[in-house]
């Protein structure tokens, strides 16, 4: 048997999951088994458990066929637990390093109490960490092992059960069980503690209690569910009239209680404002009817508040909590010019457009911040004209790039008044990237967020904790990421990263990339345009290069001698390069390009044709490897700089370990995987079909459809994805070639 037990209820934590069981499983104390309750979750949870549990036989998964709660998803789990000693841990929250190793020795050294209270910190999407206000109560002074008459002041800690490890035959002995409902925590914690004979503690923060900037938390929830606070302190008060020689606790319990109902009352975002007269009243009747004979109210304006209950004044606490507000008014008095300050700045006629109703009919597109009409955007436009040909669909272009907007797309200049008046009217706004800072998210407005790729590199709030992103804002990140109504995504790896680093309230649509829904559909004739365009000649060998940019380096040159490279590979074989810079000064360069050995595709306008053209892809870190493969043709992933790259920008899998087909991280290593072929072989083509697998698993073609059904025409049904195994793609131009000889 395990000394630790580690019991961690499940549910609506995708994006939190991993880190979680991470924090455990990283521990340096081994001696424990996790006992992860999938409470009916109805996101990725459960598959994220039951991955983990293939990979470590410490985890063991008990799935619940309906949700019950998180009280009775911890019993779930207590049922099953097998340590000596149970802990709980909320799955969005994650044990500091050396946590269990410090809990195993504090309680060998105490001589293995019923109880050991250890401390936490509060974390911050932001990077702050605040540590326990009362972590002076604690310090490990007098005796190592004590009850709580002897350090009553412990019943002042945070009514919490994750503080704490409890040994399990005391658990068993006092029948102790989670109750349903909120506020849960109370009777376990309250009944467990005046119980306890031996007690100790650990002055040390072991847990790193999760702040979560949106959702997640039942105490920002406005519900009625908050009545079920005096649920569970009769539950309490039944404890103790069940044990007669705990009689000494109902004092402090009673005071806890009324604190307790008193800050249900006062703190915004709890109560509903029809019911608050209803539970102020409730409060007053638990508070006379348990009352001990005589109790002394705390003093000073808590104590008034003691007595308001008492005469069940509600009338009279209205008007304190009246008074409170109005000092929270003038507190954010200066907040409130500052904002009218802001949108005073974004100009009279924006104002002006903001009063009118929104257009429900208009669309507004926007790709790459407004450089170009293409990616997801695009894709989803061109659906929206088949399936809703009574929108209007406008495109908000830079004036820079107006000229190489394809014909028939109506743009609106970016700073134009036509393009403010878009902003402020269309019911609809669609964006790979964010809207300016300076754009209103209007009640009744509908923004899509498509983004523009899967991550390799850390994203959003991940980022702060690598130095390619030191001059990051990301609160101004998190308040245009708060527009957002819905996220696309193109694989379930995605939405778990998306929903941890852009922590907003948002509905995620499970989608694939519209982008790609080409990369399905297309056919041998689209494949041979696309290579006609670039001027391939049939049968012709064409390598796509797409290197990324790295943001830590001022410029960027590719790191391949292009010159060399055409010439090594052969007159038979075109390199077509795309990246964000292209040197090509010098003579023997420029006439590769003459004769087409070398083309030059940075500006083309559309990725998805240079795709169906190539016959493999050649990349480092860029998102295009997740796209390329819905094709199923070989990637080449040149590497060379791994090492500088994933310290420097951070990325969430090793790409040496789990790349989507051949590495080579030397261009004299790269020349021979493509001369001998090798780039192309079993072991190559089996690495591409885990990739796909895991990254194309919502790519059928039909993604944009998807989009368009659920956003703008309002049907939840979902639209069932094609089997993996079943899926088309775009033939190879091989292939292409072949069908057009036998035809």
């Amino acid at each position: 048997m395990p000394k630790l037990s580690l019991v961690v209820p499940v549910y609506k934590v995708q994006g939190y999951l991993p880190e979680c069981l991470d924090s455990v499983l990283g521990q340096d104390c081994t001696d424990f088994e996790i006992i992860a309750v999938d409470d009916c979750s109805p996101d990725e949870s459960g598959a994220i458990l039951d991955e983990y549990a293939k990979r470590d036989s410490r985890i063991h998964v008990i799935h619940l066929t309906e949700n019950v709660g998180l009280g009775r998803a911890r019993n779930a789990g207590l049922e099953k637990a097998t340590g000596d000693y149970v802990l709980f841990l909320d799955s969005d929250d994650t044990l500091s390093d050396g946590a269990l190793s410090a809990i195993r020795d504090r309680l060998e050294a105490t001589d293995h109490p019923e109880i050991l209270v250890f401390d936490y910190a509060r974390t911050y999407w932001d990077g702050r960490v605040r540590p326990n206000l009362r972590a002076d109560l604690l310090k490990e002074e007098g005796p190592d092992v004590f009850s709580l008459t002897e350090r009553p002041q412990l019943l002042d800690l945070l009514q919490i059960v994750w503080n704490k490890a409890y040994r399990r035959d005391f658990v068993t002995r006092t029948g102790l069980t989670f109750p349903p409902g909120y506020y849960e925590d109370a009777p376990w914690t309250f009944c467990s503690m005046i119980s306890a004979e031996r007690i100790a503690v650990l002055d040390r923060v072991c847990v790193r209690y999760r702040q979560r900037r949106e959702g997640g938390n039942i105490l920002k929830t406005v519900s009625r569910k908050h009545f079920e606070v005096f649920d569970q302190y009769r539950r309490v008060f039944d404890y103790l009239d069940a044990h007669e020689e705990l009689a000494r606790w109902r004092g402090p319990l009673f005071r806890k209680m009324v604190d307790h109902y008193l800050t249900v009352l006062e703190r915004p975002g709890r109560l509903p404002q029809n019911a608050r007269a209803e539970f102020f009243h409730r409060a007053a009747a638990d508070y006379r009817a348990r009352v001990p004979k005589g109790f002394t109210r705390p003093g000073g304006g808590r104590g008034h508040k003691y007595a308001m209950l008492e005469r069940d004044a509600y009338t009279t606490m209205v008007s304190a909590l009246a008074a409170v507000k109005l000092r929270q008014r003038v507190r954010t008095r200066t907040r409130t010019a500052l904002n009218r300050s802001k949108r005073s700045a974004m100009g009279a006629f924006y104002q002006s457009q903001l009063r009118l109703p929104l257009d429900e009919n208009l669309v507004l597109f926007s790709a790459y911040w407004s450089r170009s009409v293409s990616c997801n955007p695009a894709a989803i436009d061109a659906e929206l004209a088949r399936q809703a040909p009574h929108m209007r669909r406008v495109w908000a272009v830079r004036a820079e790039n107006a000229a190489q907007v394809p014909k028939g797309v109506r743009v609106v200049r970016v700073g134009s008044r036509e393009y403010w008046a878009a902003l402020a009217r269309a019911k609809y706004l669609v964006n790979n990237v964010n809207f300016a800072d300076a754009v209103v998210k209007r009640e009744g407005q509908i923004h899509v967020q498509t983004h523009h790729g899967t991550p390799l590199k850390t994203m959003g709030l991940d980022q702060q904790k690598y130095p390619a992103s030191t001059d990051m804002n990301f609160e101004k990140l998190l308040e245009r990421c708060d527009r957002w109504d819905y996220s696309v995504s193109s694989n379930r790896f995605s939405s778990v990263i998306w929903e941890r680093v852009y922590p907003c309230s948002y509905t995620t649509l499970e989608t694939g990339y519209p982008r790609n829904d080409v990369l399905v559909n297309a056919t041998s004739e689209d494949v041979r345009s696309a290579r006609a365009a670039l001027g391939l000649a049939d049968g012709a060998k064409a390598f796509l290069y797409m290197p990324t940019h790295r943001e830590y380096q001022p410029g960027f040159t590719p790191p391949l001698d292009l010159a060399r490279f055409a010439d090594e590979l052969g007159p038979d074989v075109t390199l077509l390069v795309r990246g964000h810079y292209f040197y090509g000064s010098s003579p023997h360069t420029a006439e590769l390009r003459r004769t087409g050995r070398i083309v030059d595709v940075s500006g083309h306008a559309k990725v998805e044709d240079l795709y169906l053209a190539a016959d493999a892809l050649i990349t480092d870190y860029s998102s295009a490897m997740f796209d390329y493969a819905v094709l199923d043709r070989p990637v080449i992933s040149y590497v060379p700089d791994w090492d500088v790259y994933s310290a420097v920008r951070g990325t969430y899998f090793d790409l040496l370990q789990e790349p989507p087909g051949a590495v080579a991280t030397s261009q004299a290593e790269l020349l021979r995987l493509l001369a001998s072929g090798d780039y192309d072989s079993r072991e190559t083509t089996e690495r591409r079909d885990a990739f796909r697998r895991r990254f194309c698993e919502f790519d059928d073609g039909h993604a944009a459809e998807r989009v368009v059904r659920r956003v703008f025409l309002g049907d939840e049904t979902p639209l069932p994805f094609v089997p993996f195994d079943e899926r088309p793609h775009a033939p190879t131009p091989a292939q292409a070639l072949e069908l057009v000889e036998r035809a």
